[in-house]
């Protein structure tokens, strides 16, 4: 993978490219993450695909740009940043908040995706008890006090089943979470407030999809990805049977098979 910064826009971003590949698939990571998550992931399809991943604004070492980033400026820029690249055509797969920007793609640049996959994302909008909820964690944050979220979050994206054996990836994730820069974190959660539902959107969209859910995510819990799988009879659907929050670490190889399967 080549990593540089490009323009998307007037905002710089971080990516890293593989650049060999007919078909193309871009990797976006979800809240508290960047775009090292996906690098062990990366080798299970730059094979197959050429493979993008994109620090989103806010994370990583992209910038951050403004005190709320909507998804539908995430979406923006990641089209914009294709646009630089030369890239035409592509598949999106969005981990959790990723998936959010993927949604907010389809209804602006649906002409330009060749599928999205979600992964351990929904299409509906925040319920009123989850919004207050990250305004508590704007609070936190405000108060110095990331180090909480560092703490409690890696643990929760995990099948219990996995926390020990993934204790050195869920290490590197609090890490990340102390290395993201509290105002990009807020921002983020402004903008995961202020997001819209877009199943309906999706579903009359025409562009492939795909939901891969695991069986214990404390996230989405089965009945919430149930209730989206009814909602959505045009969706390809994945269970990862083992795997949290975190499939593309807790089962990388199946999660990456339903990728490959969904965009090649």
């Amino acid at each position: 993978m080549t990593e540089k910064f490009i323009m998307a826009g007037s905002t710089p971003m971080h990516i890293a490219d593989s650049q060999r590949g007919d078909k193309c698939v871009v990797l976006l990571h979800g809240y508290l993450e960047s775009m090292l998550v996906w690098d062990e992931f990366v080798a299970l399809l730059k094979e197959s695909v050429r493979v993008v991943t994109i620090d989103l604004p806010g994370h990583g070492v992209s910038m951050v740009t403004s005190e709320v980033h909507t998804m539908e400026y995430l979406a923006e820029c990641i089209a914009l940043a294709m646009e630089a690249l030369g890239i035409e055509r592509y598949s999106v797969v969005g981990h959790s908040m990723g998936g959010y920007v993927a949604l907010a793609m389809v209804e602006k640049y649906a002409s330009r995706l060749e599928s999205i996959v979600l992964l351990s994302s929904t299409t509906s909008a925040d319920s009123q008890e989850k919004c207050n909820r990250r305004r508590r964690e704007i609070e936190l944050i405000k108060a110095g006090k990331k180090n909480m979220l560092a703490r409690m979050v890696p643990h929760a994206g995990f099948a219990p089943e996995n926390v020990q054996r993934l204790k050195d990836y869920i290490e590197d994730i609090g890490e990340l979470i102390l290395m993201t820069e509290d105002e990009g974190v807020i921002a983020i959660l402004g903008g995961m407030i202020e997001r819209k539902s877009r199943g309906e959107l999706l579903r009359q969209s025409g562009v492939p999809h795909m939901f891969i859910f695991g069986r214990h995510d404390y996230y989405i819990p089965v009945e919430t990805a149930e209730e989206m799988i009814a909602a959505d009879p045009t969706a390809r659907v994945v269970w990862l049977e083992h795997s949290g929050h975190m499939g593309f670490y807790e089962e990388p190889e199946l999660c990456a098979q339903a990728i490959l399967e969904m965009v090649k």
